[in-house]
């Protein structure tokens, strides 16, 4: 399976995976205003053997299927405050 990843020009760090070729129609409509013109970053073979930084292909794969896309936003940024109060 090829799966597409596009980056967002409006959000820093945002990316879309969606099965290759693409086909934005899966995406709901505030989303896809949200995420603005997709920008093509690369297109990946989805195999056993492949790793990927926040999920699994496995799960990956899942998300193609239902809902058709995978949205990866960066993680919330660390709260100093906490951090220092935990110490």
């Amino acid at each position: 399976m090829l799966c597409a990843v596009y980056r967002s020009p409006k959000r820093v760090d945002t990316y879309l995976y969606i099965a290759h070729p693409a086909d934005f129609s899966v995406l709901p409509e505030p989303l896809a205003k949200s995420f603005g013109e997709p920008k093509h970053v690369m297109t990946i073979a989805l195999t056993d053997e492949r790793k990927l930084a926040r999920l699994s292909v496995a799960e990956l794969k899942e998300h193609l299927q239902d809902p058709g896309y995978y949205l990866q936003i960066p993680p919330p940024p660390e709260s100093l405050l906490k951090k220092e109060l935990a110490k």
